[in-house]
């Protein structure tokens, strides 16, 4: 397994269960999250991360390109099977260094993606990170696997 990553996209959206914009780049806060995220501030999910191989595979079942954010995610990742990091597991995510809390989640009723394909790939291969040290996170950082 790849112990290091990269950043393709941050984003963030004012409220829940909506489609995240992606933006340059994004300051979380220690125990809170992406500032300015409807989803920060909650314990186990403050940050949601998903992996472009995982987005790519429903583009291929929905022969169509999504932009980044399209499951909800804070952070569009590349390079690490999150799905496989075991609860516990320390990441260095740019200036930040965030804990996986949770993978996978219940899906949205509603979601455009799941009315579109049937299914989303965010309950089985997102994950969910809190910030134990805030920063700077931009497209194109490195995601280490401090410890697991």
């Amino acid at each position: 397994m790849n112990n290091i990553g990269n950043v393709v996209s941050i984003n963030r959206s004012s409220q829940k269960g909506v489609v995240k914009i992606p933006i340059a780049n994004g300051v979380f806060i220690d125990d809170f999250g992406l500032k300015e995220d409807a989803h920060g501030g909650v314990p186990i999910r403050q940050v949601s991360l998903l992996g472009l191989e995982s987005i790519h595979k429903m583009e291929d079942q929905l022969n169509k390109s999504l932009p980044y954010g399209s499951f909800a995610e804070n952070l569009t990742t590349e390079g690490i099977e999150l799905f496989t990091l075991p609860i516990g597991t320390i990441l260095k995510i740019g200036e930040t260094i965030q804990e996986v809390s949770k993978i996978g989640k219940e899906c949205h009723k509603g979601c455009a993606i799941f009315k579109e394909v049937g299914k989303c790939i965010m309950p089985v291969e997102g994950i969910f990170t809190k910030v134990i040290q805030g920063g700077m996170v931009k497209a194109g950082d490195t995601i280490i696997i401090e410890r697991q």
